[in-house]
């Protein structure tokens, strides 16, 4: 599992595959993985699906796609999941994703996939979807706490942690109130790899972006510990 806070950043190139999307790809231990794409959380937006094409199709990556807008794009949407090595899922609204996913049986097919080893990853919804829950902007422009996740990982997931003002005191107000469980957040540009249900590190694009365990601290607050990123090259 490969959990992104979110990519970009300064001077990114848009047409240049993301430095934590190929990680993704490399933890599958494939030259050429096969990787399916889902963009369920932004309503199958096709330019979403147009740049993850060409991003692994660069890089000799065997890229398809799941779509559930009107309808799914293939006939057998468990056979195509459980036939990959990577599965990514991309941002957007985690709350409306996990309901359509819901709705069609993906939630059991992901657990599937993630007992049978295929690389589970995403970014923003598609880290947090992974979980108990986090914090979203789902509902509106106002952040809330979301608690609808998969739960294939314990505990909760917060995406955007350092680049978006409000989600820093949300989750540690969250946490701390018992809304939502203890857990990781990551600033932009890093990830969580977590191998089986256990956190193995954390992995960064760039310098000084860092990833987060927050915890109740049991007497009505939250502490939170920086962990040690380790930079991809």
């Amino acid at each position: 599992m490969l959990a992104i806070g979110g990519l970009g950043g300064t001077g990114a190139d848009p047409a240049a595959l993301p430095r934590l999307v190929g990680h993704a790809l490399e933890l599958s231990g494939r030259r050429s993985p096969r990787a399916c794409v889902l963009n369920t959380a932004m309503g199958d937006d096709p330019g979403t699906f147009v740049r993850m094409y060409s991003w692994l199709s660069a890089i000799a990556a065997h890229p398809s796609h799941l779509q559930l807008f009107p309808m799914p794009n293939v006939a057998d949407p468990e056979d195509l999941l459980l036939s990959q090595d990577v599965i990514f899922v991309g941002g957007g609204s985690v709350a409306n994703m996990v309901a359509v996913w819901r709705v069609h049986g993906l939630d059991r097919v992901m657990r599937q996939a993630w007992e049978r080893g295929i690389v589970l990853a995403g970014v923003s919804a598609g880290a947090l979807c992974w979980f108990e829950g986090g914090t979203t902007d789902s509902f509106g422009p106002a952040l809330r706490p979301f608690t609808a996740g998969l739960a294939l990982l314990a505990g909760s997931y917060c995406p955007h942690y350092s680049s978006e003002p409000g989600r820093r005191p949300l989750y540690e107000s969250l946490v701390a109130a018992g809304s939502l469980p203890g857990g990781i957040a990551c600033d932009d540009g890093t990830a969580a790899h977590f191998a089986d249900d256990t956190l193995a590190e954390i992995v960064a694009d760039r310098p000084g972006a860092f990833g987060y365990r927050v915890e109740h601290d049991g007497a009505g607050g939250a502490t939170e510990t920086r962990l040690p990123a380790r930079l991809l090259r």
